[in-house]
């Protein structure tokens, strides 16, 4: 009785071969960019790892000797109640906060921009771009000459109006004023790249959907939460996940700021921690677990909120 014959070894083999290559080929494509990540990422992330495990400071950089000490670094770390009363407390709610403020404000910007005449939106672009291009450095040195005690616009005006006595009140000394100067600074440099990116994402909405919603009787607010924010989701975990990498480990707007070098120890965050127990007490291993647990810190936070976002797109 016949029998099909199935396909030739030689056949099966050559096509296998052509799958693997094909397979491969993006992967050989992307090798290059993937080795530059590796040395500039993923070494400098594995020496600090390393250096989390040891006892190392002058000495060690100058005899290139390695003290590994296993978990002692951490051990001190999580046992410092300074870390749970004012470091992390510090750098979660700011953090939580600026990330809230910055996304809702470059949200109502982007509804601004689909609303206004092409002239009026090229000149509020550029003014939103221009303070997405001003520098750190130069934004938080803005800030302190706005709230400086003395001379500052808002001492002046409150001055002004007998509101406060500016030689006795100085805005940088208390914890909550530092961090609400601190969070106008991230949210005024942030919120620009969240409103060109909405704003971008709005313009891909189809007009029928807001028309047909605006016919059914729907008012604005029904229009953006029924409408703009499910369409716009993967966009909104986008600039959610991105801003709070960047403001978990803001650093500039707060060691720059009076008292955030380490002279008002009650508003410093892990960032601006890590790094005075690096550089500025030379204790290299203690820094580096620090930095350790604030890269762990950023993983839990993102990889829990993409599956929030991926458990919500598959009951959808």
């Amino acid at each position: 009785m016949p029998t099909e014959a199935g396909p030739a070894p030689g056949r099966s083999r050559t096509a296998r071969r052509a799958a693997r290559r094909r397979a491969a080929r993006p992967w050989l494509l992307l090798a290059p960019a993937l080795a530059v990540l590796a040395v500039l990422l993923l070494w400098p992330l594995a020496r600090v790892v390393l250096l989390s495990f040891q006892d190392y400071g002058l000495r060690e950089i100058n005899t290139g000797e390695s003290d590994y000490t296993g978990l002692e670094n951490y051990r001190r770390l999580l046992g410092d109640s300074f870390l749970w009363t004012t470091v992390l407390p510090n750098t979660v709610l700011f953090a939580v906060g600026c990330v809230l403020l910055t996304v809702v404000l470059g949200t109502l910007v982007a509804l601004l921009l689909t609303r206004l005449g092409r002239t009026w939106r090229l000149v509020c672009s550029t003014v939103v771009m221009t303070a997405w291009a001003m520098p750190a450095v130069t934004g938080t040195y803005v800030w302190i000459w706005i709230f400086d005690p003395l001379n500052g616009v808002v001492s002046g005006g409150l001055d002004a109006v007998g509101a406060i006595e500016p030689r006795e009140t100085n805005w940088f000394t208390d914890r909550w004023s530092f961090y609400a100067i601190a969070t106008l600074n991230v949210v005024h440099h942030g919120f620009p790249f969240v409103a060109i990116t909405v704003y971008a994402a709005l313009l891909t909405i189809p007009r029928e959907l807001p028309e047909a919603a605006l016919i059914d009787g729907a008012g604005a607010w029904q229009r953006f939460w029924r409408i703009t924010v499910p369409t716009l989701r993967p966009v909104f975990a986008v600039v959610t996940i991105l801003s709070t990498i960047w403001d978990f480990k803001v650093f500039a707007q707060i060691y720059l700021m009076p008292g955030g070098d380490g002279a008002n120890p009650e508003v410093l965050n892990l960032g601006v921690w890590s790094y005075l127990q690096s550089f500025g007490r030379n204790e290299y291993g203690a820094g580096s677990a620090i930095a350790v647990l604030l890269t762990l810190l950023l993983l839990v936070i993102t990889v829990g909120y993409v599956k929030v976002l991926a458990r919500e797109g598959e009951e959808r």
